[in-house]
């Protein structure tokens, strides 16, 4: 079985070295076509002995990685970023979970995003098929995914991303994802695309209207459905006003039963009910019971990696408002209870709780 590491890049010097040397080990070859850099990537990317080949860039994200695969003999090709970082993995531990599987299906990897949350650095997961068996090639100019139907069944890979932390990305794709839009205004994907990423800049007002169309025509089985159901969500509350919360409320009942295996989402509707009780108790004081509920829901569903979302609503974040909504309510001892199961798996604000309330 020959394996082989294929990458499309463009100006990676500064993160491509760390890639190489995690991803390298695993491959027989190393594939990159390179779409045009300025700086030492070619040169990096040879000397770590990469093949890499020139690719006129088109304005399809694509046609560069299937040109890349085009190069590539590989029986299995796993197509990573310049901005990703294998956790270690043995080539025979791969090799074997490779051939454990029978039938036509690609590799999944879980990728652990790092995003900048107001003065913290948070950590979101997905499952991604990026090992591909050969013959496969990629569709869509932007956010491209596999063009097949193949299931996607989890491997012993999980990468470090830390792409989003970098400035100029979100604008860098919003002129690709508008045009896809356009191409495809009924394409949930793509409207959920567009959205995250008018979210991501801070323009939540323009990214209302594709949340909607990515509510309204999304694959409810696809794999974004409930991430993004949740950032909607966040969105609605972020802009605030009665209207924006009657929204969120609709969502969050029509989607309450379909999702509530979710730790992102039950996390996420602790803090809709929080705010629905806030902007006009006496009409919603009845929810009040929802935001304890909801938060011991999270932490009875656990942190599982493979369902995506942000890591520590199963968890740390979890227990750390049930920590702040007891202690509001003046229920002290529960309140230590959470912070100090916070404070355990190292999340600092609950430490800095601890520390007022024994003060």
């Amino acid at each position: 079985m020959k394996l082989n590491l294929v990458m499309i890049v463009k100006n990676e010097e500064a993160s491509l070295g760390r890639c190489l040397q995690s991803a390298g080990p695993l491959a027989d070859e190393i594939i990159l076509a390179d779409t045009g850099s300025t700086d030492g990537t070619r040169e990096l990317a040879l000397s770590m002995g990469a093949r890499v080949w020139d690719f006129p860039w088109a304005d399809d994200f694509s046609a560069a990685r299937n040109f890349a695969l085009d190069h590539s003999d590989g029986d299995w090709n796993l197509v990573l970023d310049g901005d990703e970082y294998l956790r270690p993995c043995s080539r025979e531990v791969l090799t074997q979970a490779i051939e454990a599987h029978k039938g036509s299906w690609l590799g999944g990897i879980v990728r652990h995003d790092a995003f900048a949350e107001g003065n913290e650095i948070s950590c979101s997961t997905s499952l991604l098929p990026r090992l591909l068996p050969r013959g496969v090639r990629y569709t869509g100019i932007i956010h491209e995914q596999p063009d097949c139907p193949f299931p996607c069944i989890p491997l012993p890979l999980e990468a470090d991303h830390d792409g989003y932390l970098r400035k100029g990305k979100g604008e860098r794709n919003l002129p690709y994802l508008i045009h896809a839009v356009d191409l495809h205004p009924e394409d949930g994907y793509y409207q959920f695309q567009l959205a995250s990423t008018l979210r991501n800049l801070g323009r939540l007002e323009e990214s209302l209207g594709p949340f909607r169309a990515f509510y309204r025509y999304g694959n409810r089985m696809g794999a974004y459905w409930a991430g993004g159901v949740v950032l909607y969500l966040y969105t609605l509350m972020d802009l605030g006003g009665s209207e924006k919360l009657k929204e969120a409320k609709k969502v969050v009942e029509s989607e309450r039963h379909s999702l509530s295996a979710l730790a992102d989402f039950s996390f996420v509707c602790g803090l809709f009910y929080m705010k629905l009780v806030l902007s006009e108790p006496s009409r919603y004081i009845a929810y009040l019971p929802e935001i304890e509920s909801c938060y011991l829901r999270c932490l009875s569903i656990g942190e599982r990696p493979l369902d995506g979302g942000v890591t520590g609503t199963g968890s740390f974040k979890a227990a750390y408002n049930l920590g702040t909504w007891y202690e509001a309510s003046g229920q002290r001892e529960k309140a230590l209870q959470y912070y100090r199961l916070a404070a355990g798996q190292g999340y600092a604000p609950a430490e800095k709780r601890l520390q007022a309330l024994r003060s």
